[in-house]
C-alpha cells in the first residue's frame, strides 16, 4: 500500500508531521493494506490559520484493488483530531466495501 500526504500551504507539514501522520494511517489501516494499491491524505487550513475552531480538514481517499476509490473527509479543531476522525470514517467506509464484495449472500 503506498501512502502519500499532501498539505496545503496554509499547514506546516514539516517536523515530523508527515512521518507521524504516515505512522498513524498505517497502524489504523493495516487491516486493509493488502486489498489497498493508495491511499492519500490531504490536509488544510480552511481559515488560513486564525482560530475560528474546527477550521482543520482531513480528507482520505483509498483507493481498493481493482475498484473505485473511497473519500471521507472530517473536521477538527486540530490536525491531529481531523485525521483521526477521518481514519476512523474510512475504516467504517472499508469494512462496509470488502463487506460488501467477499459477503454476498449465496455465494
Amino acid at each position: 500500500m503506498e501512502l502519500l500526504i499532501n498539505t496545503s500551504n496554509a499547514v506546516d507539514g514539516t517536523g515530523g508531521f508527515a512521518d507521524a501522520m504516515e505512522a498513524t494511517a498505517r497502524s489504523r489501516l493495516s487491516k486493509f493494506a493488502d486489498r489497498l494499491t493508495r491511499v492519500e491524505l490531504h490536509f488544510s487550513d480552511n481559515s488560513a490559520q486564525r482560530d475560528v475552531g474546527n477550521d482543520k480538514r482531513c480528507a482520505v481517499e483509498a483507493r481498493p484493488a481493482g475498484g473505485n476509490p473511497i473519500t471521507v473527509t472530517d473536521e477538527a479543531d486540530t490536525l491531529d483530531g481531523a485525521a483521526t476522525g477521518a481514519l476512523s470514517k474510512m475504516t467504517t467506509a472499508l469494512e462496509r466495501h470488502i463487506g460488501k464484495s467477499t459477503n454476498r449472500k449465496g455465494h
